[in-house]
């Protein structure tokens, strides 16, 4: 039987989608709520994770609406030209610049802060818990796609890119490093189900170089899939609490439009009030609760 005290909050990713969970977590903060012992993040959701671990209120929702809506990170005549579709390079160090992420609290939080990345080589997830002089490589790593980012990122010698490709919802990897109460930070409608993306095609031959990496491209629909399914028919030894934008959540992959993300972020802010609720609400009970708001 699992410890009944390991709390773990699990954050997908999803690009400008993360200003869902950019609402939630600005809830929590408002509250200061942070039970868990374990917080992991993918791709925008380790970025997302950065900001509520600094204790910023605010400051996801500001890189999201300020910065991210830019042409400076998103630019498609520049990947058309060869360039980066995003710059998380310019994205990273600007927001360090002007809203002074303070790294030294999140490296400080009381329980583990993990980054998944996938390895191009192996093409596998690896977590990694950042330090205060890897922070920014490990992060931006963990965003890194493969195609729109040219370029994988080393860290310690090892070439990474995007760790929702591997693993893009980590609820199982909590649930495997002894985590019984869990939270799922969701970026996607509760109904929604991933197919194989039409971008495959062109990844086999972009990164022809990767076969393992093609290979965990041409999974990531099926292990999506399958984290769904472990979170609506858990063991019977965890509880899950899954938080889901609702069916009218605007927000795309690459949406730059300021009002949309606003709203979408209202919604994040009072799906988190429920969700600090239901958390406290819920007794040791093996339940899997959904919020959708």
């Amino acid at each position: 039987m699992k410890n009944k005290n390991i709390n773990a909050l699990v954050v997908e990713g999803g690009a400008m989608r993360g200003i869902f969970a950019a609402g939630v977590l600005d809830s929590f903060l408002m509250e200061n709520f942070n039970p868990f012992d374990m917080c992991i993040g993918v791709s925008a959701g380790a970025t997302t994770l950065s900001g509520y671990l600094s204790n910023m209120y605010e400051r996801n929702m500001n890189v999201y609406t300020k910065y991210s809506t830019r042409e400076e990170f998103i630019n498609i005549k520049r990947f058309l030209q060869g360039g980066d579709l995003l710059d998380l390079d310019w994205l990273w160090d600007i927001s360090i610049k002007e809203l002074e992420l303070d790294i030294e609290t999140i490296i400080n939080y009381k329980g583990k802060y993990l980054v998944g990345v996938t390895n191009i080589k192996t093409g596998k997830i690896e977590y990694i818990e950042p330090n205060i002089n890897n922070i920014s490589k490990v992060v931006k790593a963990s965003s890194a796609i493969p195609v729109i980012y040219r370029s994988p990122i080393e860290i310690d010698g090892v070439k990474y890119a995007d760790g929702g490709i591997a693993d893009p919802i980590p609820v199982k990897s909590a649930y495997d490093r002894g985590a019984n109460n869990i939270m799922v930070i969701r970026s996607r409608p509760k109904d929604y189900k991933m197919n194989l993306s039409k971008s495959y095609y062109l990844s086999k031959i972009v990164l022809r170089d990767y076969p393992n990496l093609i290979l965990a491209i041409g999974n990531r629909a099926n292990v999506y899939n399958s984290s769904i399914e472990f979170i609506r028919n858990h063991p019977k030894d965890v509880n899950i609490l899954e938080i889901n934008p609702s069916t009218n959540f605007k927000t795309t992959r690459f949406t730059t439009n300021v009002d949309i993300l606003k709203e979408d972020y209202k919604r994040g802010l009072e799906a988190g009030k429920q969700a600090i609720i239901n958390w406290y609400e819920s007794p040791e009970k093996n339940i899997t609760f959904n919020i959708t708001n």
